[in-house]
């Protein structure tokens, strides 16, 4: 009877210390977790900003709200690269001397076959060409999977939520607002549903949203990220 007695009190030791190390070793683990996923999620947000920027300074200053329009421009879309060579001289510029009026100057002597003035102006080795990039060779790898923009990465295929707003400033001028969010729910699925619990229940009292985020729809903050 004693050694029964014995057996079960050294399973309930067991079961205490398994207890609390797990009381301990679960919110570590936990975070451990959530910073990983919350670094891939943050890098492919910051993916989504570059691309966005990008299509807003060649789209009237809008973004967009749709990710194959958006994964359409990042893979077919290319942007002037001024090539540059030399610069204009203290001499040049104090004769009244522009870059432009330079481009100018050498175009015409292209297109002429006269290059009197280039030489009187000494623009030899001055040159200006505008040579135009992949946007995805821009902003990204050469092999970057563009595709891979729309999806929360430990979200088993689920997509960023992404919306624009079009206001007016005081000012009159108009402009857009971008946001573009992760909830918690979607990219820590898997993870400890008590401490996801507790870190929404803390996010809502500090009226913060539970996810991760680039911009925001009510504020103009130059799309910083939520983590920022």
């Amino acid at each position: 009877m004693k050694t029964v007695f014995n057996v079960i009190l050294g399973l309930c030791v067991l079961v205490l210390i398994y207890i609390c190390y797990a009381s301990i070793m679960g919110p570590i683990d936990f975070e451990n977790e959530k910073k990983v996923r919350d670094n891939a999620v943050i890098a492919r947000l910051i993916d989504i900003r570059k691309a966005q920027q990008e299509y807003r300074n060649t789209h009237n200053q809008q973004y967009t709200d749709n990710f194959d329009t958006l994964i359409h421009f990042v893979n077919n879309a290319k942007l002037p690269f001024i090539y540059k060579v030399g610069e204009l001289t203290d001499e040049q510029l104090e004769n009244g001397m522009t870059e432009k009026k330079a481009v100018r100057i050498i175009e015409k002597a292209k297109k002429t076959g006269n290059y009197a003035e280039v030489k009187k102006n000494k623009l030899e080795n001055f040159v200006r060409d505008t040579m135009w990039v992949n946007v995805k060779d821009t902003l990204f790898s050469k092999n970057y999977n563009a595709d891979s923009l729309r999806y929360i990465p430990y979200g088993n295929g689920t997509q960023f939520e992404m919306e624009i707003r079009n206001d007016t400033a005081q000012s009159g001028a108009p402009f857009c607002l971008l946001e573009v969010r992760a909830p918690y729910d979607i990219y820590l699925s898997g993870l400890d549903k008590q401490e996801i619990a507790n870190l929404k229940d803390k996010q809502t009292k500090l009226n913060k949203y539970c996810g991760l985020k680039i911009g925001d729809l009510e504020t103009a903050n130059n799309n910083a990220g939520n983590w920022e």
